[in-house]
């Protein structure tokens, strides 16, 4: 083979990489574009707390039915938290270190109920498998009804965004020992089993495939919390929920 036609296959072959490689960089924008913001929106009381999350979630479900959220408080309620979150986030953390006093006074108060939507974009951004694993555990406590707690305390344990610790499952259930009634035995089968890795695809098929951009994503009976025009603090939370406590 000539010298010129040998560079002509090799320039063609590049040529495809470099196709390949533009498809994939607008794919990842796309991507971007749907995960991206909230941060700032969400917690009025954070300004310029944003993260950057560009979830793939290719590989997740949508198949079958909608992912149930994990609902904690009264299921009579009049008003009704909805968190998107993912447990790798720092912005999801961040609301959680902030409004976690205000949220269990208004649901021990039997005016509240939070449903939990566990997602997993931080493992589709930085890689990893910590966010999937961390909401199959965090399932796995609601299993035996202790899931406010060890979902506290994954948010009081989180590491680096960076820094996938919590796809080691070892220290998952070795936090879960923390948890005052929580079986070890079962808890750590069902750690190791992935018993909910379908639940948790499904939860984070559901939300990379609606209406919402970003984690956390927080509502209020359906009303988007955090918009420009309304910071989210705490006192605002009271109020919006004493509102509809009547």
């Amino acid at each position: 083979m000539s010298a010129r036609n040998r560079e002509g296959q090799r320039s063609a072959r590049e040529r495809l990489r470099e196709e390949r490689e533009r498809r994939r960089a607008g794919e990842r924008r796309l991507r971007l574009a749907k995960v991206l913001g909230i941060g700032v929106v969400v917690l009025g009381v954070a300004a310029g707390a944003g993260f950057l999350a560009a979830g793939s979630g290719n590989d997740d479900d949508n198949s079958g039915p909608a992912a149930e959220p994990i609902a904690v408080g009264d299921p009579a309620a009049p008003a009704v938290l909805t968190v998107y979150e993912d447990f790798r986030c720092p912005a999801c953390a961040q609301f959680e270190n902030t409004f976690r006093g205000t949220v269990n006074e208004l649901v021990d108060a039997g005016q509240l109920r939070v449903d939990y939507h566990l997602v997993t974009i931080i493992d589709g951004n930085m890689r990893g498998t910590g966010s999937r694993y961390a909401a199959n555990a965090a399932a796995c406590a609601r299993d035996q009804g202790v899931f406010p707690e060890y979902h506290d305390l994954l948010f009081e344990n989180q590491p680096a965004e960076t820094d996938d610790a919590f796809g080691d499952k070892s220290w998952l259930i070795e936090l879960g020992r923390q948890v005052d009634g929580l079986d070890g035995a079962a808890f750590q089968t069902c750690v190791e089993d992935g018993t909910h890795d379908d639940w948790v695809s499904r939860a984070n098929g559901d939300f990379l495939n609606g209406d919402h951009a970003a984690t956390p994503t927080v509502l209020l009976n359906g009303d988007q919390l955090g918009q420009a025009d309304t910071p989210f603090t705490t006192d605002y939370l009271r109020e919006r929920v004493a509102e509809l406590a009547g």
